[in-house]
């Protein structure tokens, strides 16, 4: 694992011991990020579950203004805080411990881009989606959610706020894409 470009480009990153974790490949963060292109730059980015950090490191790496990194995990949560020091970017980001759904329940700014890779198997994601679409003030109004998923894990969600605009597989890891439904 390691930052793929921008300021911390070339620096390898730490995993989170065990199996409970499941990295983005290299081949999908490269293409995820081809997708957002210059529009990570200043942006506010969320990643939800985010295991070893390195998706809102790439985005910070990459200009974001600022990443915001929620886990619950203590192992992971060490492994966020090591990689954020490794790749001198600790001071654009925020690392909160907190069950992501009680998360989402909070006040809020909104975000840019809201990453969300939970634990397979478990209808995490769409959960998070779900609750994303209940409260779309999460998003920017041009602002996207991207869920990080098996491609076996893909089942249409009746949103009604958010829409599915694009999907990708690479390999094991399916990339979707939400936006907002214009009113």
């Amino acid at each position: 694992m390691r930052v793929i470009s921008g300021k911390a480009k070339g620096r390898k990153l730490k995993s989170v011991p065990g199996t409970g974790t499941r990295p983005i490949t290299d081949r999908a963060k490269s293409a995820l990020f081809s997708i957002l292109s210059h529009d990570v730059i200043g942006c506010r980015f969320l990643d939800l579950f985010a295991g070893t950090g390195q998706v809102g490191i790439e985005a910070l790496s990459r200009g974001a203004e600022e990443a915001v990194f929620v886990e619950r995990a203590g192992p992971a949560l060490r492994v966020i805080h090591n990689n954020l020091d490794l790749t001198g970017l600790s001071g654009q980001a925020e690392v909160v411990r907190a069950d992501v759904f009680a998360f989402l329940n909070r006040a809020f700014t909104p975000f840019d881009y809201v990453y969300v890779a939970p634990p397979q198997y478990q209808e995490l994601w769409s959960a998070t989606l779900k609750l994303l679409d209940a409260q779309p003030g999460w998003l920017a109004e041009d602002g996207w959610a991207i869920a990080q998923i098996h491609p076996r894990e893909y089942t249409d969600l009746p949103l009604q706020t958010l829409f599915l605009f694009d999907r990708r597989e690479y390999g094991s890891v399916m990339l979707c894409f939400y936006a907002k439904r214009a009113i």
